[in-house]
């Protein structure tokens, strides 16, 4: 078999073990990202990849060739996370969302860090400080697909709903900020180089330098889309721009003493919240967008289900440390959510729930968890915690959401229907 061949039947195995998988966890009503995670591991290195026949799994090394995938998801994802920020939006937003938004994933990552620091200290030799500092900020991220996903299919309406979408939103916009400046302290602390150049310049230049790469962007995307008037070829704009932009992400320059890269998540965020308020179609397009990569995204949480090396989990502290952090980060949540919806005055199902509803975690975390494989050793144990973690909270996650609403009184009982349901009623109606 040949090279392309091999290749391509394996993503072909892993987009239907992933699409089979989903329709099983829907019977015990757990979310399709779930059954992608363990899609992943299931074809990976440590199953059927490790039958070495060609095609049928995914070995150690093809994921390496697969990186281009999991960058061009992940692209997409901060793409459709940009527009939760349109100014209409952000109007009727108001002071308590904007304050919550912040307040609580900061206070989430002062929460993990103080306590991955303290286990640092029992265990230094299992566990090292640039680590506890990573997940500290990798905690603040909250799954918005999750979240939407139970919002739109149990059509919530309410106080809790109106707060939570914005919060969402900013809740990973104020994530990517932290795990930039923490990556670069972690950065420094690894290489032993701790000074003000590699632990605020250079951090603080990555994230502006990425919004205004995003801005420019958005702005040339906006422009362009104009000159194009059918849905296909306006689509393939928007494909076009988000991977430019993922492109452009990816240079990497060096100015005197200075390292100047960029935040592929920042970028793509900030393009989609430029475009989403400069285009009157912007919600049209974003729509197709996410159809059109929907096979990405399945790929990219398939590949990372693959990535989680088993092995590490037979290390017993290993596992203590992912319960951890898990236990931590939910009560940063918890109480951040809480407090500030309390110092903002807000309802008392607010106050109650909000909380619960944050700690779905997934995209964001895994593209963090992606790029903290840079401090080599210890990126790998940041990426398995927080792939061990997101598993966890995905399985919960989306299932305490959705009790956290219904206690607020914002999800009714109501039947759903299938899209090939509607789409029978509809070609019976046409005969008739």
């Amino acid at each position: 078999m040949t090279q392309t061949a091999s290749i391509l039947l394996t993503l072909s195995v892993s987009l239907l073990a992933g699409l089979l998988l989903s329709r099983l966890v829907k019977l015990v009503h757990l979310p399709a990202v779930t059954a992608y995670l363990v899609a992943g591991i299931l074809v990976g290195p440590f199953a059927l990849g490790a039958l070495g026949i060609s095609g049928l799994g995914i070995t150690a090394q093809q994921l390496e060739h697969f990186s281009i995938i999991s960058d061009v998801a992940l692209g997409f994802i901060a793409f459709s996370m940009g527009s939760e920020f349109r100014l209409a939006q952000l109007k009727k937003i108001g002071r308590q969302a904007t304050i919550i938004g912040i307040f609580q994933a900061l206070f989430t990552t002062l929460v993990v860090d103080a306590v991955l620091i303290a286990l640092h200290l029992l265990m230094p030799d299992k566990f090292s400080l640039p680590v506890a500092i990573v997940l500290g900020a990798v905690a603040a991220a909250t799954a918005p697909a999750a979240t939407m996903m139970v919002v739109k299919q149990y059509k919530a309406k309410g106080p809790v709903t109106d707060v939570l979408l914005p919060v969402v939103a900013l809740d990973d916009a104020v994530g990517l900020v932290v795990f930039a400046v923490s990556f670069g302290v972690a950065k420094s602390l690894r290489t032993g180089t701790v000074d003000v150049l590699s632990v605020v310049v250079e951090p603080l230049l990555e994230v502006v330098l990425s919004l205004l790469l995003g801005a420019a962007m958005g702005g040339l995307f906006t422009l362009c889309e104009q000159y194009f008037h059918s849905r296909s070829k306006r689509m393939a704009v928007s494909v076009t721009f988000v991977m430019m932009t993922v492109a452009f992400s990816c240079l990497t320059f060096q100015v005197g003493a200075v390292h100047i890269s960029f935040s592929s998540l920042l970028a793509c965020m900030m393009l989609g919240t430029v475009f989403c308020n400069l285009c009157d179609v912007s919600d049209e397009l974003m729509e197709r967008a996410d159809r059109w990569t929907a096979p990405v995204l399945i790929l990219f949480f398939v590949l990372s289900g693959a990535e989680l090396e088993l092995s590490v989990f037979t290390d017993g502290v290993v596992v203590i440390i992912g319960v951890v952090y898990i236990l931590a980060r939910s009560v940063g949540k918890y109480f951040g959510a809480g407090i500030s919806a309390r110092m903002t005055h807000c309802d008392d199902n607010i106050i109650k729930y909000l909380g619960i509803t944050l700690l779905p975690q997934a995209g964001v975390a895994l593209g963090m968890a992606s790029k903290a494989v840079e401090l080599g050793g210890d990126g790998a144990l940041v990426r398995n915690i927080t792939l061990f973690a997101v598993l966890i909270y995905e399985i919960v996650g989306p299932f305490l959401t959705k009790v956290a609403l219904t206690k607020a009184g914002d999800i009714q009982a109501e039947g759903r229907k299938s899209a090939r349901g509607e789409h029978s009623a509809r070609g019976y109606r046409h005969h008739i």
